[in-house]
């Protein structure tokens, strides 16, 4: 059995930064698939000995049983020594982007493309709203990116693969992602690290 075990689908963003995590971490790790679709993070047996919130993703180490994806990125930078903070400083940063993202970036975006590319919807006042906030989210990331290679100068750390978790994935939203040229250079060089993948090649989709 592998050190880390990550119950996670492919069509999970959030399960996708703790999967990039461990990829260019080099870590040792298994994919434990999760049938979402078909409501399995909804049954009270995963809900019962897998996560009582009913999501993805979840990391199973050494006895323990860890969700959130900003919970796991901390978790594995501490565990792995890479990609974490150097100081204090860097701590409340990699903090303050992770919440960010949790709370705007990857949020809005997330739920646009799950509407609109997966659930193919349409445009709705929902995915217009949606896709208003997102790009205003991705308008402030953008100019963070501006003058600098990753969000907190010349490295990556969990930042990244926090607010990675969603833009590498091919499914419509709506959005001109031509407009916004230094996140397309910082999705570049995250994926020239060693162990990057996409999503799919990660991940199992839970979709047939």
């Amino acid at each position: 059995m592998a050190e880390y075990r990550l119950h996670c689908f492919g069509e999970s963003g959030n399960a996708y930064k703790a999967a990039l995590m461990l990829a260019v971490s080099g870590a040792d790790w298994e994919r434990v698939p999760v049938d979402y679709f078909n409501g399995q993070t909804r049954t009270p047996d995963f809900r019962e000995e897998i996560n009582a919130m009913g999501e993805v993703p979840v990391l199973e180490h050494r006895g323990r049983k860890l969700s959130q994806s900003g919970v796991i990125l901390t978790y594995l930078a501490e565990q792995t020594g890479k990609f974490g903070p150097r100081d204090d400083d860097e701590r409340y940063e990699i903090l303050r982007w992770m919440l960010f993202d949790n709370h705007k970036f990857t949020s809005y975006y997330a739920t646009l493309r799950f509407q609109f590319g997966i659930q193919k919807t349409g445009e709705t006042a929902v995915t217009e709203f949606l896709r208003t906030r997102a790009l205003s989210a991705y308008q402030i990331v953008e100019k963070q990116l501006g003058d600098r290679e990753f969000l907190l100068g010349d490295r990556p750390t969990i930042a990244d693969f926090s607010l990675a978790g969603y833009v590498y994935y091919p499914e419509e939203t709506g959005i001109d992602l031509g407009q916004f040229p230094a996140i397309a250079g910082w999705k570049t060089r995250i994926a020239a690290l060693p162990g990057w993948q996409a999503p799919y090649d990660l991940m199992p989709r839970a979709q047939s």
